[in-house]
């Protein structure tokens, strides 16, 4: 059975980069029916943020990447933590220093800081490695600090990625890492080869970055006798400057971009493409549900290229999530942005909302659409002027005059978008104008904004009678203060 794992260190928010390895861990187990799991890989607590696991439970539900098991309490799952596993880190530690896969290491920071070559860069010179065996007792037994080191052998490590294929380090290149710290607590790479294996990991997925040293997990595999885990390292995330996506360089989180409008499904589906596509029949696609994602996702169509945070691109994808939102679920997320703006009795809340899904890329936009249907706000008779509708101020005039005179005669009851429509079009045609020349004008001096969710007739229905009428003669008027 597949089984996977997201291991954030709870070290800060997650951001888009954290939020894709997550996805592609959770659709690599979901689409072959395995098991995903979420572990606090926490055993450096010097860096420790306060609030960071909680951001990435939050993160995990809003996104619904749930996990499937994992202590917990009540039936809910809960993560696996590493500081809470202390014990199990010590016994294969000792049982690499027994196959002499590792050593005991007793110096202290002030010798290690002077390690130093004239690069600035530090390798350990292996002073502890042929220490005798009577002298470490003799050290461990009288209290002494020390940390188990890794020996890495001469020659060099070969392994396969999903991704980047046959990988070959000079192990060389690699330094006598500490396996376990002075106070017993596993170090990162320690940890995680010890827990992937006791959780029976199948698939390790993680940031190119981590390439070159992922000889050194393979080391461990292999002397501890343990079945090695697919590696699959994903592309270079990036900005549009080329730094790296990280919470240094200033990256949201993504319980920010929540916060900003971005729905989770969308975020979800932009994550998805940052470095991988899908083929066949779905290769001219981008908007995917997180359900038709784990049906096609192929890890084999993973890229190699580094991709780049694109918010513009995030925007887009956004604004066609909201299209694709059941209506009465839009009316629900808009309804209260809409009572913020829209105070006037009778007005349906509702059709706002239905007028105004399609075009907004946060649903937060959808307020500031229709800002004027309590109060007009000032406007310039710029607005009148249309190239494309061949409309200008004199042209709005006659436009404005002709409307008005058929809507006089429109009754309340028969007040609708179709009633209007039809009276303005015929109104229009009885002035020698086209439909746009009448239909402009009132949308202008309904709305005074260059863009509105919906056509003037639309408008006119949902201000009512009174406020339509008001209003057309409030455009007369500053139409004709204009001219003199």
């Amino acid at each position: 059975m597949v089984r996977s794992r997201f291991a954030p260190s709870p070290t800060g928010y997650m951001t888009i980069g954290n939020l894709r390895s997550a996805l592609y861990e959770y659709l690599i187990a979901k689409r072959d029916g395995g098991v995903f799991i979420l572990r606090l890989e926490d055993t450096d607590q010097a860096r420790y943020v306060e609030g960071a696991a909680e951001a990435i439970f939050e993160t995990l539900r809003a996104t619904g990447l749930h996990f499937d098991e994992g202590p917990g309490v009540g039936g809910d799952y809960g993560p696996y933590i590493q500081s809470e596993r202390k014990d199990s880190y010590l016994p294969p530690a000792l049982q690499l220093v027994a196959n002499g896969k590792a050593y005991y290491c007793f110096c202290e920071k002030d010798r290690l800081d002077t390690l130093a070559d004239e690069r600035g860069l530090k390798k350990y010179d292996r002073h502890c490695l042929q220490l005798p065996p009577e002298e470490i007792k003799s050290r461990i037994d009288s209290g002494a600090a020390y940390v188990i080191r890794q020996l890495i052998p001469d020659g060099a490590t070969t392994f396969n990625d999903q991704v980047f294929g046959t990988i070959t380090i000079d192990n060389a290149e690699m330094e006598d890492q500490i396996l376990l710290k002075s106070d017993g607590m596993p170090t990162y790479n320690f940890a995680n080869v010890i827990d992937d294996n006791a959780m029976a990991i199948t698939h390790v997925v993680r940031g190119s970055e981590y390439l070159t040293s992922t000889p050194k997990y393979v080391l461990l595999y292999e002397a501890l006798g343990w079945p090695m885990p697919l590696f699959v390292h994903l592309p270079l995330l990036q900005n549009p400057d080329g730094t790296k996506i990280s919470k240094r360089h200033g990256a949201k989180s993504i319980v920010e971009l929540i916060a900003d409008g971005y729905l989770p499904e969308a975020i979800i589906n932009y994550a998805a493409f940052l470095g991988w596509s899908p083929g066949g029949d779905h290769a001219t696609r981008e908007i995917f549900a997180l359900d038709e994602l784990i049906k096609i996702f192929d890890a084999a169509q993973i890229s190699r290229s580094p991709s780049t945070f694109d918010e513009t691109k995030l925007k887009w994808m956004n604004a066609e999530h909201i299209k694709a939102l059941p209506p009465e679920k839009y009316a629900a997320l808009a309804l209260p942005h809409l009572r913020q703006v829209v105070k006037t009795p009778n007005i349906d809340l509702t059709e706002l909302a239905r007028i105004t899904q399609s075009r907004v890329t946060f649903i937060s936009d959808c307020a500031e659409m229709v800002d004027f249907i309590d109060a007009i706000p000032p406007y310039d008779i710029d607005l009148y002027t249309h190239k494309k509708m061949k409309t200008d101020a004199a042209i709005a005039v006659q436009g404005l005059q002709a409307a008005q005179a058929a809507f006089q005669q429109i009754p309340a009851e028969n007040w609708t978008h179709e009633t209007l429509h039809a009276a303005a079009t015929q109104a229009a045609e009885a002035a020698s104008l086209k439909n746009g020349q009448i239909l402009w004008p009132i949308r202008t001096a309904l709305s005074g904004k260059p863009t509105t969710p919906c056509g003037a007739t639309e408008i006119a229905a949902l201000l009512g009678r009174d406020k339509t009428l008001q209003r057309l003669e409030a455009g007369l008027a500053l139409l004709a203060a204009a001219q003199g």
